[in-house]
């Protein structure tokens, strides 16, 4: 997809959706492109089975990270990698058919294109005795170990608590990035 293709989809997909005009601005995120599906690898499966899908460096950094934090007696469990933005936009379509605003949308959801999942470098992280994307999770060894460890395999919160994009707290999201 060209860069013209993506720019277009991305605004089609804000209109159907009635994604504010100013959403960019007024929350300060970059434009995530799409990574292309030939640079993804499955990382692994996810306690349902299904894969988990990342760059291979961020497969390769995510692996080691575990291992290590196994080591430590920490298990991390990822549970979203990659999504498309036409995946993001099926995320949206749920919350707008449970009668969920947009606006209340926006503070849990990036808009389509928006999402660092777009790049296959983000990833989803909880513990076997925490709910997924849940705050709580704040309060997890695996939490812990994660804010004392990450930055050492690439990997960076993204959206800590009172983040500068208005997001709500995400303790579970970590983002890589290629050293």
């Amino acid at each position: 997809m060209t860069a013209s293709q993506h720019s277009q989809l991305i605004a089609d997909l804000h209109r159907e959706l009635n994604i504010p005009t100013d959403y960019a601005a007024n929350t300060g995120l970059p434009l995530c492109e799409q990574v292309a599906l030939s640079q993804l690898v499955v990382a692994q499966l996810d306690d349902a089975g299904r894969p988990l899908v990342l760059t291979q460096g961020a497969s390769d950094a995510l692996a080691a990270m575990r291992k290590s934090a196994l080591k430590d007696g920490v298990e991390l469990r990822p549970f979203s990698g990659f999504r498309s933005y036409l995946y993001q936009r099926g995320l949206f379509v749920a919350k707008l058919n449970k009668g969920h605003s947009i606006e209340d949308i926006l503070k849990v959801l990036a808009a389509p294109g928006y999402s660092e999942h777009h790049t296959g470098e983000a990833v989803d992280i909880t513990t076997m005795q925490c709910p997924q994307a849940e705050e709580v999770f704040e309060t997890t060894d695996a939490y812990r170990w994660l804010v004392a460890h990450a930055k050492a395999f690439g990997f960076s919160e993204t959206f800590p608590r009172n983040n500068s994009h208005n997001v709500v707290f995400e303790p579970w999201h970590w983002r890589y990035r290629p050293r």
